[in-house]
């Protein structure tokens, strides 16, 4: 019995020993962006900001322009045969201006999209500068 005993405590041991997991191998360290990198992000996100900024600026013209003329409109009017002809016109002016804000949007979304692209070649460029330089190192 005391045998049968002492070979299953050591069987425990024993598969304890086994079970415990390796060790993980410790992760390598970020290679930290060039100042080149750095630079170029940097002045890429100005560059985004400030056509954005441009075209909410337009956008917030075109509209108390368009508010304005709007406006404008309904004060003229003030008989009931004017009144019918002045909300065309008003509704007119309204269409003209929300075609005119929209055509601003598109051109500032189409800048923003022609800003990410030039930065999103930046990178690319900086990336391979950096790729090009390691390989350099170890050469």
């Amino acid at each position: 019995m005391t045998k049968l005993l002492a070979a299953l405590i050591a069987g425990l041991f024993s598969a304890a020993v086994f079970a415990q997991a390796t060790p993980a191998t410790p992760a390598t360290p970020a290679v930290p962006a060039t100042k080149a990198e750095v630079k170029a992000d940097a002045k890429a996100d100005a560059k985004a900001a400030k056509v954005e900024v441009k075209s909410d600026a337009k956008a917030a013209k075109v509209d108390a322009k368009a508010d304005a003329k709007t406006a404008k409109t309904d004060a003229k009017a003030t008989s009931a045969a004017v009144d019918a002809k002045a909300d065309a016109k008003a509704a007119d002016v309204a269409a003209k201006a929300d075609a005119k804000a929209a055509k601003t949007a598109k051109k500032a979304a189409s800048k923003k999209a022609a800003a990410d692209k030039a930065e999103a070649s930046k990178k690319a460029a900086a990336d391979k500068a950096a790729v090009s330089a390691k390989e350099a190192k170890k050469s």
